[in-house]
């Protein structure tokens, strides 16, 4: 088995050992949710705090382990899996790291949720730029317009595009670190235009690479 593997298996049994240690001493009802100002708006029953988040990782796992296998375009997948794979136990990592600090808060940690969550999705944004910048064309992984799967230069073109976008919604994630209430405004105003421009980008690429092939043809 893949080391990558064998750290996100990892991973996810900690975060199982964790709920069943924990169980006992948390409350009934314990916090599964904080809004944009860090307050706590829903709770649920500690079962599910405790084990709902290990279910969902150990899931995406599974999922992940089924996409390269399932894939008509698995062979392209192969071409960027050492970055799939790192994508994988981020992601993984990222959930434990949500986990970890729902453990704490319920435990009576007091902290700031926006402000130490930055630092998390800062990461995972960024790296979401180097998998997207190193994704080859596939139906499950990267910017999928009807321009992207249709044509390799403008899946290249697009996630080329898309990798420099995500860095820097992890950069303004950062933001988060000083202020939450900013950092989410900008980060969610930025994918909101990004998600826009990039598909009428993938668009406007394909339309040109059309009129480019009919012009060649006369």
């Amino acid at each position: 088995m893949k080391k990558s593997y064998l750290i996100t298996l990892f991973i996810i049994l900690v975060s199982f050992v964790l709920g069943f240690y924990f169980y006992p001493q948390f409350p009934d009802r314990a916090a599964s949710h904080w809004n944009i100002k860090g307050q706590v708006d829903s709770y649920m029953g500690k079962f599910w705090v405790l084990f709902l988040m290990p279910i969902i990782s150990l899931a995406i796992f599974l999922l992940f382990l089924l996409i390269p296998k399932i894939d008509p375009l698995k062979a392209n997948i192969e071409k960027f899996r050492k970055y799939f794979d790192g994508f994988i136990v981020l992601i993984v990592l990222f959930l434990f790291y949500i986990y970890s600090l729902t453990i704490f808060w319920n435990l009576g940690v007091r902290f700031d949720m926006g402000q130490v969550l930055a630092p998390a999705l800062a990461v995972l944004f960024y790296y979401c730029g180097v998998l997207t910048g190193k994704a080859k064309r596939n139906w499950f992984v990267g910017i999928r317009t009807p321009w992207t799967l249709s044509s390799d230069r403008v899946w290249e073109k697009t996630h080329k595009l898309g990798a420099k976008l995500f860095k820097i919604a992890g950069f303004i994630a950062l933001i988060g670190i000083i202020s939450p209430k900013v950092s989410f405004f900008l980060l969610f105003s930025f994918l909101f235009a990004f998600i826009i421009y990039i598909v009428l980008y993938s668009y406007f690429e394909y339309q040109r690479e059309q009129n480019t092939t009919q012009k060649e043809k006369k």
